[in-house]
């Protein structure tokens, strides 16, 4: 008889109060047409189990040969109840072929034993700049909530930043259920490098500690930043660049080259709060900008909610508008605190000296929204700003809003932000925000603060609404910027939103209904806006994923020139007919310059074993914008997806996904999130000026990292998106001429996304449509002296086209950014 093959890979046997259980993970080797059955044995008698199928790509990997199916691992859960267990038999039953998989005994239950309701798991450890970061998971077999605390060796507590997140890959493996699916958090904190720290986490039954040692983490940042720069630096390698370091070593030797690398590494790592220091005013800027006299000078009526506010908040509060180097203001106060008489003498105090600052005692406390809307009814002043009680303004806060207003009549205008520690003496976290972005402001609340905004406008509309208290900020910027026909970003860190235990910027996880109110928001805006779609969490709190429907379910001309390389184009046209959820499609193969004769056979075979597929023939030489624009000509539907033949689909969404951004009136591009055969990112957007031209961001980030302010993971607009996957309306490729033909090999697709700009439409960069890119396998790198002087040529053409962008700056990546380090760096 042949045996099974099967691993058990953890037996627990949990023995609390109201938890007691036996639970037993693994897998059996089994095809999909194997008949499995598995069944339990306690104390001699038969048993019923609760069992899980489980994913496991890893045993299907390991036996490829043998079509091992995918959800080949198991877990087996026994409840307990009040049954003292002696003895358990596991049995597999296979093709009516039964064996014994595993026992436990007497013995074996107490060395198993598991009288602790906490568990820990730390996926990684990290510093982050000035940060140390602890990323994992926790659940509590009891209800209690699970705290976390970090305390120095000195035995102070350390402030604390956590962001608590969904772990469906846990939920999956069975490692949790659906109750603690919110079980993965990330820990951040400010550290002293001659500190050592230690991470509590409990749930006051059990406790769990983890030491934490900076130069420990150090000496491994050194090393994962070296080798995370080499393995980024590869995956761009071209033949020239390979040539330049070549030359480097020639000139410098190996450790001049070392040296250099570890100066480019080094060089992104400097503390933002080191970085905030250094682009502080002077006193004599701030004298310059007191004694400035604007031609327009609108009065600007900031309005607070307070509610029982602590006095030194209130203090730094209103001492850091009393500081503005620009004077025409007024600070208009709703205060719902119900008879604090401390907070009422204050402000009658901070009156009596300034009369720019105004305070109403509400009869009760009507809520955020309904005390803002208190504070909003003592406003005179031509605009509006929001200023929350417990955080503080930059001292030219109002000088660059109003001078800002010089040059534009400006319905909206918003700033860069950063956080602050309790004490306000420590900067960090900046938000470094893009120009308005729509797509962005639907996946999340990206404008907070500081926000500004004309009084008519803010009166127009109804001021806050009480039922969206928690994203009430959230609500009526949608419904500012829907009024609003010119909106400013002012790219300078001008307000300071202070971190503490009740603060949102502190624990984001502690207020789940304000993301419950910030998903309606953004339904609501699509209500008045007639946009037809859904809203839904993502498994980072505060960020959310629109689906846009596709009406009608309009037909897209995928668009592939292809020349040889037959097997990738049949990867590419194979996965999307087989996993793409959206089917009316049709493929234009546009076929140039093929050498092997079987690629033309393959060519009649794929018409003939495909209805929608086509075929058409470019007989000039290579113009990949020449020939995408042939192949057009063929297209039957409406939109269009510019497909690169070395590209394959990875999730079954992904072209519903771009269509229905792209079937919005104002969308023209919609671009897709590119993977490397690894899994990590090939292409999550294209920024102007990066290397002197343009360049994509994200490059070599795991598909799953958030990147800066979590672009890469969530829907926003860029400049441009890559052509290797490229979804537009056939009606705006036609208008602007397709594809400009100077641009033979590079650059085509951002000059046509930058000709989609100036119609007045977005670029939209779509997270969660999925798909993997091997780049260049069919024509290759630029790497001859030939192409490379063509290379140069199109980028010379570039940057006198598209010279006014490239000397203003991309509108969709902040002025602060250098285009020549990384990406997102200072």
């Amino acid at each position: 008889m042949k045996k099974i093959k099967f691993c058990v890979d953890q037996a627990v046997y949990k023995n609390i109060p109201g938890h007691r259980y036996i639970k037993i993970n693994g897998w059996i080797l089994s095809s999909e047409e194997d008949t499995i059955q598995v069944f339990s044995v306690l104390n001699g008698k038969q048993i019923h189990h609760k069992r899980f199928a489980v994913e496991r790509p890893d045993v299907q990997k390991k036996f490829k040969r043998q079509h091992v199916r995918l959800k080949s691992g198991f877990d087996i859960k026994i409840d307990l109840g009040e049954i003292v267990p002696e003895e358990y038999r596991l049995y597999v039953k296979k093709n009516g072929v039964t064996q014994k998989l595993y026992k436990l005994d007497s013995s074996d239950f107490a060395e198993i034993e598991d009288r602790k309701s906490l568990t820990l798991n730390v996926d990684g450890i990290y510093i982050d700049k000035d940060h140390i970061v602890v990323n994992g998971w926790s659940v509590s077999q009891t209800d209690r909530d699970i705290q976390f605390k970090v305390t120095d060796s000195q035995g102070e507590e350390v402030e604390l930043s956590m962001e608590l997140r969904k772990r469906e890959d846990l939920y999956k493996l069975r490692l949790t259920d659906k109750k603690h699916i919110l079980c993965g958090f990330k820990a951040t904190f400010l550290y002293d490098r001659d500190k050592e720290y230690i991470l509590e986490v409990t749930d006051t039954v059990d406790k769990k500690t983890l030491s934490l040692v900076p130069g420990e983490l150090w000496k491994a940042r050194r090393y994962e930043a070296r080798k995370g720069f080499i393995i980024q630096a590869a995956k761009k390698f071209k033949l020239k660049n390979i040539y330049k370091v070549y030359r480097y070593i020639a000139e410098n030797g190996v450790r001049g080259l070392k040296g250099y690398l570890i100066e480019r590494i080094n060089s992104n790592v400097k503390p933002y709060d080191e970085w905030f220091k250094e682009h502080q005013l002077t006193d004599k800027e701030i004298e310059a900008q007191k004694k400035k006299r604007f031609d327009y000078q609108p009065k600007i009526s900031i309005v607070v909610p307070t509610y029982n506010t602590p006095l030194n908040f209130l203090q730094e509060m209103i001492e850091s508008v009393q500081n503005q180097t620009y004077a025409n203001w007024e600070l208009c106060i709703g205060d719902g605190s119900e008879g604090n008489q401390e907070l009422e003498e204050a402000l009658r105090t901070y009156q009596e000296k300034d009369s720019r600052i105004k305070y109403k005692i509400l009869p009760k406390n009507l809520g955020i929204s309904g005390n803002t809307n208190g504070a909003l009814e003592l406003a005179t002043g031509d605009y509006v700003g929001l200023l929350d009680h417990d955080d503080a303004l930059a001292v030219n806060a109002l000088y660059e809003v109003v001078n800002a207003l010089q040059e534009a009549d400006y319905d909206v205008l918003y700033t860069d932000e950063d956080m602050t520690s309790y004490d306000m003496k420590i900067h960090k976290d900046p938000k470094f925000k893009p120009d308005f972005s729509i797509d962005l402001l639907c996946s999340h609340n990206y404008i907070t603060h500081f926000f500004v905004v004309k009084t008519e406008i803010i009166r127009r509309i109804g001021g806050f609404r009480s039922e969206f208290d928690g994203s009430q900020d959230y609500d009526l910027i949608f419904r500012c910027v829907e009024q609003a026909k010119q909106i400013k970003h002012i790219p300078k860190i001008l307000y300071y939103w202070r971190m503490h235990e009740n603060s949102v910027a502190g624990n984001p996880a502690s207020k789940m209904y304000a993301y419950e109110a910030g998903k309606r928001a953004i339904e609501e805006h699509f209500k008045r806006t007639g946009v037809a779609a859904t809203v839904e969490h993502t498994d980072l709190w505060g960020m959310y994923h629109v689906i846009y429907e596709t009406p009608g379910d309009p037909l897209v001309s995928i668009v592939i020139p292809n020349k040889d390389h037959i097997e990738d184009l049949e990867k590419c046209i194979s996965s999307v007919q087989e996993r793409s959820s959206y089917k009316n499609i049709e493929f234009i193969i546009v076929e140039n310059n093929s050498e092997q004769d079987k690629t033309f056979a393959y060519y009649e075979e794929l018409e003939q074993r495909y209805g929608n597929v086509k075929v058409v023939y470019w007989k000039k030489e290579f113009n990949y914008s020449a020939i995408n624009n042939f192949g057009v000509q063929y297209a039957k539907g409406d939109y269009l997806l510019f497909l690169n033949n070395d590209t394959e689909i990875i999730n079954e969404t992904a072209i519903s996904e771009m269509l229905g951004c792209c079937m919005r009136e104002d969308v023209g591009v919609v671009g897709a999130k590119l993977l490397y055969e690894d899994d990590t990112i090939q292409h999550a957007g294209v920024v102007i000026g990066i290397g002197g031209f343009a360049g994509h961001v994200f490059v070599g980030l795991d598909k799953d990292d958030y990147g800066y302010m979590v672009r890469p993971r969530i829907n926003c607009n860029y400049s441009a998106v890559t052509a290797a996957c490229m979804m537009t309306p056939k009606e705006d490729f036609l208008s602007v001429g397709g594809f400009t033909e100077e641009f033979a090999v590079a650059l085509n697709d951002v000059d046509y996304c930058l000709k989609i700009r100036e119609k007045g439409k977005w670029v939209v960069y779509n997270a969660f449509s999925l798909w993997h890119h091997y780049e260049s396998k069919s024509r290759g790198y630029e790497d001859t002296p030939e192409k490379i002087r063509r290379f140069e040529n199109e980028i010379n053409k570039f940057r006198k086209k598209w010279k006014e962008i490239l000397d203003n700056g991309d509108p969709f990546y902040n002025s602060n950014f250098s285009l020549e380090k990384e990406p997102f760096n200072l």
